[in-house]
């Protein structure tokens, strides 16, 4: 089998609209497919791709029905998609008639299937896989009761592999050493933590005065107030921390033990309304401030920057010009201290601090530093936008009895020495997400039996316990108890696959209780609890997931833009809204069931202020920060539009820094057409920018396509990105790449293309177009294998194309409905099997 050819090849089967008009109208006699097959290849094939000549690396002189071997069948594959699609025979050389190319597809694909029962092998099963790592906290969050993201109990794991971008296959969910070791150390944490934490009464602490803050900013401060206010300069996501982060000076011990506490704080909004030059800061003085609540741990890093536990707690809008009173009750972990952030607060508070003294010096009475930089002189004289928190009170542990951990591990009535044992198996059962068996009960009996031997408290044996549990394969592994010789899922099994697939955590209370009378493996009841789950706001879980793996958001802001280039993406954190519209949308048709077509291209689509300002939308000038998200018609609008017109995408298929059709291409044809393109060849150097600006990227595509090595696969990838480079590398529409230098002038974009089976267009819509109008089959059934991929917890081979072929037809029946497609997916054989 040859190497390219499986880099190259496709394993999909595409099927059109004529060709089932065909089929249904001409049949041929079985003795005369292969001798039909066999003229054709000789008529318009041979010339390219005999022993002699390869073209592509592609030899047919060998190739004939019926199929002798996998190899074979996936040759056949390849040639049904190029003859759909139209791109081969090329355009140059002499074309089948319809009838002969539509004959000639029917004749391959009907030798795929009966080529499918002979090459069948036992590769088409999900190995038992270990949960990933946010799958492990959501799962912790549920048995747990509350939230677990403030202890980082991942943070040190091995970062997790993938497989076509999927964090869920089995086989890429190693288990190391270290990783093992990993869990136990979590285990032992969170248990003690939540559960092992001495009782407290509640305490009360007050801060008025002595706010000291990042080091650069002490002098000014201590100068100006005293240190009597504790000033929020700048949002937490700049490279300078100058006000980023509000901490307490004299609570960097943080609290005593783990709970949840109640947080007053006086704040101030001040100078929103500025004469200042609004461009100076980088912010919307239109929005009002807002405060923020963030944990930090003075042990885990330095207070003043990003740290790797710090979500956000609490938030607020602040008053302007008047001193109001905030309350908050939030949860900390011991040792952790409250920061308070401003998250969309100015961009960069010393560049603002240096321009300001230049800007406006006349109006300091006091005399600037040499350096530019003081601004003692502008606290007290000048009207720099910021947040000042003039008081602090903190309250807690607040009193919970019992707590939510304790109910969710032990039950209402809390730890019961007396029935110890039967607690523990009831959580046991809960984390193993099944019945119990004698072999299940044995260790923790034993553990708790051993502790108490040891003369720890009957308390302590179990809380060893909750950690063995936590340890156990049991939990840590989606394991089935279907037998190994059983195809079919047990209900339990069933049950467990279905929950993570859709909400990525573990199963509710009704649908164990539908595994329990095992009616969850029938027809029926399977889908009316698919359909419940697909409501529920939990889907969450599922969407996230499958986005970040399907379209690659998972690498959103992996590759950033330079920050003196792109400003608003980083001060207004726009990788956030990004994700959003991709979630937003995708739920939407998920929840109307609206047409898979639309990802390729729709009328509408979710934006919030920060995006309808990036889109260039007439929404930007009324939406506010505060409205969200809102759905917005596009109708007329031909810059956006389905995925490829969303920003994620756009910043996700760039390196950050430029553009390049391959790129964006190559995103195109793996994510959205499902057809990854072959590595380049080792002996092929990369395409080097031209940094004189003298030649566009199209040029330099051009010499490097003369290379008969590129050419091949160009001519396929180019078409698919050149219409995209009407997006800069953060997906705002241009006209003009950005000149290289200040005498260079800016190059026009050329958005034009071909495709290799004919069709032409000129601009972005006329390319989505084509793509909507002859590769809806690709995409949806790509679609289908990857939702396939994600919730089996494998990758599609072979043996599945031909159920992926029966799902698609299903679907394309009854509309193509998103929730349509997902259901018929997780009602699917393949879903449903080991």
């Amino acid at each position: 089998m040859r190497k390219q050819n499986l880099c190259a090849l496709r394993v999909s089967v595409v099927k059109s609209a004529a060709f089932f008009a065909f089929a249904s109208a001409s049949v041929h006699a079985a003795d005369d497919t292969p001798q039909l097959v066999q003229q054709f290849l000789g008529k318009y094939c041979l010339e390219c791709h005999d022993a002699d000549v390869q073209k592509g690396d592609r030899a047919f002189d060998a190739f004939a029905l019926p199929l002798k071997s996998v190899a074979d069948l996936i040759e056949a594959r390849d040639i049904i998609d190029q003859l759909t699609l139209k791109e081969m025979p090329p355009k140059k050389a002499d074309q089948p008639k319809d009838d002969e190319r539509i004959a000639m597809i029917r004749a391959l694909r009907d030798g795929t299937v009966a080529a499918h029962a002979k090459f069948q092998t036992t590769g088409s099963r999900t190995v038992m896989r270990r949960l990933s790592s946010r799958e492990y906290e959501n799962t912790l969050a549920v048995l747990f009761g509350r939230r677990v993201d403030t202890l980082g109990l991942t943070a040190d794991f091995p970062k997790e592999k993938t497989t076509e971008h999927m964090d869920t296959i089995g086989k890429s969910l190693v288990t190391s050493g270290f990783l093992v070791d990993q869990y136990f150390q979590s285990a032992n944490r969170l248990v003690e933590t939540r559960l092992g934490k001495p009782a407290m009464e509640p305490k009360d602490w007050k801060f008025n005065g002595h706010f000291v803050q990042y080091e650069e900013l002490s002098g000014s401060h201590k100068s100006a107030f005293n240190y009597r206010y504790l000033n929020l300069y700048e949002q937490p996501n700049t490279d300078t921390r100058q006000g980023g982060y509000g901490h307490i000076e004299d609570f960097l011990k943080g609290v005593p033990v783990s709970g949840l506490y109640d947080l007053e704080v006086e704040a101030t909004a001040l100078h929103r309304d500025t004469h200042y030059d609004p461009a100076i800061f980088g912010i919307d003085f239109s929005e009002p401030f807002i405060l923020g609540v963030v944990p930090g741990d003075v042990t885990k890093g330095h207070i003043h920057y990003p740290q790797a536990i710090e979500p956000l707690l609490a938030s607020a809008v602040v008053p302007d010009n008047t001193p109001t009173w905030f309350k908050f009750r939030v949860w900390l972990e011991a040792g952790q201290t409250p920061r308070f952030i401003f998250p969309n607060g100015p961009y960069e508070s010393r560049a603002a601090v240096v321009t300001i003294n230049k800007k406006y010096k006349d109006e300091f009475k006091e005399k600037i530093g040499s350096s530019g930089v003081g601004r003692a002189h502008i606290l007290k004289e000048g009207k720099l936008p910021h947040i000042r928190i003039s008081e602090i009170k903190i309250h807690g542990p607040v009193p919970e009895k019992p707590s939510a951990e304790e109910v969710a591990v032990f039950g209402k009535e809390g730890f019961q020495e007396a029935k110890a044992l039967d607690q523990l198996n009831a959580f046991a059962e809960k984390a193993y997400r099944r019945p119990l068996t004698d072999a299940d009960r044995q260790p923790i009996r034993a553990l708790y039996d051993k502790r108490i031997a040891e003369k720890a408290s009957r308390r302590q044996a179990a809380l060893d316990a909750v950690k063995l549990i936590l340890c156990s394969p049991s939990f840590l592994y989606l394991s089935e108890i279907t037998d190994e010789s059983a195809k079919a899922l047990k209900p339990h099994d069933l049950a467990t696959r279905l929950s993570f697939a859709l909400w990525a955590t573990p199963p509710d209370e009704t649908l164990l209780a539908a595994a329990k009378s095992g009616k969850l493996t029938q027809d029926a009841e399977l889908k009316k609890h698919i359909e419940r789950m697909i409501a529920d706001e939990r889907i969450s879980g599922f969407v996230n997931g499958f986005l970040d793996s399907w379209l690659n958001l998972r690498d959103l802001g992996g590759m950033p833009p330079p920050r003196e280039n792109y400003r608003a993406y980083y001060a207004e954190d726009l990788p956030t809204s990004m994700k959003a519209e991709a979630h937003l949308f995708f739920r939407d048709l998920l929840k109307n069931n609206g047409s898979v077509a639309q990802f390729i291209d729709c009328d509408h689509t979710f934006v919030d202020k920060k995006l309808a300002k990036l889109y260039e939308l007439p929404e930007a000038k009324t939406l506010r920060l505060a409205d969200g998200f809102k759905k917005v018609s596009l109708t007329g609008n031909t810059h956006r539009g389905g995925l490829l017109g969303m920003a994620a995408v756009l910043t996700v298929s760039a390196n950050g820094v430029e553009t390049s059709p391959v790129t964006r291409g190559v995103w195109v044809s793996e994510n959205i057409l499902g057809i990854p393109p072959p590595p380049p060849p080792d002996v092929v150097p990369a395409i080097e920018p031209d940094v004189s600006g003298a030649t566009t990227i199209r040029d330099r595509l051009a010499k490097h396509r003369a290379d008969a090595a590129c050419a091949e696969c160009h001519r396929k990838i180019d078409p698919l990105g050149f219409s995209l480079e009407a997006y800069d590398p953060v997906g705002r529409w241009r006209n003009k790449y950005p000149a290289a230098n200040k005498k260079a002038k800016p190059a026009e974009i050329d958005t034009t293309g071909e495709f290799t089976s004919g069709e032409a267009y000129a601009d972005f819509a006329s390319f989505k177009k084509i793509i909507h109008d002859t590769r809806t089959d690709h995409f949806t059934r790509h679609l289908i294998r990857q939702l396939l991929t994600y919730t089996t917890g494998r990758t599609m081979g072979l043996n599945d194309d031909l159920l992926i072929d029966q799902l698609h037809e299903k679907v394309k029946k009854q509309g193509l409905g998103l929730k349509t497609l997902m259901t018929e997916c997780l009602m699917s054989e393949v879903f449903r099997s080991r």
